[in-house]
């Protein structure tokens, strides 16, 4: 039973995590943009770097990790990676 509840946390964790970052969501262009907009939504931002053509951003929320996709022309959100 405490194993079926380990499991159920986990595949409800990541679509909290998720559901606050969706393609529409607007973060910003700028590091500081970002950085607040994430502040905002009750994330703790730990790096944010330009990789590939996107903003990454490294972020914390609970015991949820991500990675944050940001399009640097737009500033919305194009993909949320839980880690």
């Amino acid at each position: 039973m405490k194993t079926l509840a380990v499991i159920a946390s986990l595949v409800l964790a990541t679509p909290a995590l998720a559901s606050q970052l969706s393609a529409d969501t607007q973060l910003g262009t700028t590091n500081e943009e970002i950085t607040a907009s994430l502040q905002d939504l009750g994330y703790k931002v730990r790096k944010i770097e330009v990789e590939d053509g996107k903003i990454e951003a490294y972020v914390i929320k609970g015991d949820e990790m991500a990675e944050v996709y940001i399009d640097p022309e737009s500033g919305k959100v194009v993909k949320v990676k839980a880690k």
